[in-house]
């Protein structure tokens, strides 16, 4: 009773508060009709206290997030269904779930009488522009009376989790030939030697069978090495991510870090589609998800990618030293802010002559304010990155503001021309104002 008396609405404490009054007004004018009056007022609200408190009814909750990943900007519907498990009917409810502020204001429904054995189902929709994994829950239920002057709040433990993801943009397919293709059955190819001394290895990575552990060249260099009978070397694929904030310009939803994670979700889930094992690198080391590195399945990149955050770091070294160890010389697609040509070059130099190798930058001078000689001089550093890395046989696609990485992937193709030398043309420069 105590707790129901503290669950007073503004309604039943001025109901309260209306009853003393008038009852000290019909002590004073001696009015025994106002005194019935104040008795009714100031005894309304505390037997609704006193039902409220006596209800004696089980509710279960379920919630169900359809879909559980949603893109960035889109909605996810959120049905909740109430049960009543106890053998007395509910009065009436108030329910409340609760979601984090990003995601909008908390839904509030009122669920009439529920009969005892019946349900009755809310739904309604989240959804939000920032990426992220959003806890939403627990639900609040909030009893009350009739007359709205008592309401009491209970709470469920349960909570669900909302993945909102990158925006993935389709690719068109494009004819990389020869080796950029990811071909049939002939996308494996043996490297492995007669004689044990000679036998092509590489690290060992978790998940490797045990039994291609190469014992000699553990010994010999010190960490655990297996054989590479058949390396499927034109399914395999790596994306580096530049996720330094020092290196990117703009705000919130409109950046170029959000630009580069979607085109990095974009590219990954086109890889994946087309066969390509996946792996992720940022400029912090590699990203793992499980018990491997294997991105190739789209949700997984995904979520990784959801809760991508940038970097306060100045370099990019430990991503490059990451790539190095890992012995990658798949294909590899970098997608790079404002990057120097010192950089660039020492990026391209980590690369095997024959490695396949594209690079995505971004022209970050357009997501930038200010003067124009500010602009005019990160867009001079960003030609000559482009200019540094189609001469290692990079090929170089731009990203810019107001560009999808749809548009920009077009360039791939002419990009491979032009760091052949069959094409005099590169990209066409940015206006700066």
């Amino acid at each position: 009773m105590r707790q129901a008396l503290t669950g007073l609405t503004t309604r039943g404490r001025c109901f309260v508060a209306a009853g003393f009054s008038t009852a000290l007004s019909a002590v004073v004018l001696g009015e025994d009709d106002l005194l019935r009056v104040a008795v009714f007022l100031a005894a309304l609200p505390l037997i609704a206290a006193f039902l409220v408190a006596r209800t004696q009814f089980r509710l279960s909750c379920q919630r169900v997030i359809s879909p559980a990943r949603v893109p960035a900007g889109e909605p996810a519907t959120v049905r909740l269904t109430l049960d009543n498990i106890s053998r007395v009917p509910t009065g009436l409810l108030l329910l409340e779930d609760t979601l984090p502020y990003t995601l909008g204001g908390r839904p509030r429904f009122v669920v009439d009488r529920v009969p005892a054995g019946d349900s009755r189902t809310v739904h309604y929709e989240a959804g939000g522009e920032l990426r992220g994994r959003y806890r939403i829950g627990p639900l609040r239920l909030r009893l009350t009376d009739p007359f709205g002057l008592v309401e009491l709040t209970r709470g469920f433990s349960s909570t669900d989790f909302l993945t909102v993801v990158p925006t993935v943009h389709p690719l068109p397919t494009l004819g990389l030939g020869g080796a950029w293709s990811t071909g049939g059955d002939s996308s494996s190819r043996s490297v492995a030697v007669q004689g044990d001394d000679d036998a092509a290895t590489r690290e060992y990575r978790d998940g490797d069978d045990l039994r291609k552990v190469h014992w000699r060249s553990t010994a010999r260099i010190g960490k655990l090495m297996v054989r590479r009978e058949e390396q499927p070397w034109q399914t395999r694929a790596a994306i580096l991510l530049d996720a330094r904030l020092s290196r990117h310009r703009g705000e919130g939803t409109g950046s170029s870090f959000e630009w580069s994670v979607s085109a990095a979700a974009s590219i990954g889930v086109h890889l994946g589609r087309l066969g390509y094992s996946l792996r992720l690198f940022s400029d912090s080391g590699e990203l793992h998800t499980g018990t491997d590195g294997d991105f190739s399945a789209g949700h997984q990149l995904l979520d990784q990618l959801a809760i991508f955050a940038s970097s306060s770091s100045l370099e990019m070294d430990r991503g490059v030293q990451a790539l190095r160890q890992a012995n990658e010389d798949g294909l590899l697609v970098a997608i790079l802010g404002d990057i120097g040509p010192d950089e660039a070059q020492a990026l391209a130099t980590g690369r095997a002559g024959t490695a396949r190798s594209i690079g995505v930058l971004c022209d970050v001078s357009s997501w930038m304010g200010g003067s124009a000689a500010d602009r005019g001089a990160v867009f001079a550093r960003h030609e000559a990155s482009v200019s540094v890395l189609r001469r290692c046989g990079w090929r170089v696609v731009v990203g810019r503001r107001g560009r999808t990485i749809t548009e920009a992937w077009a360039q791939v193709g002419v990009s491979a021309y032009a760091a052949s030398g069959n094409m005099s043309f590169g990209v066409e420069p940015a206006a700066v104002s």
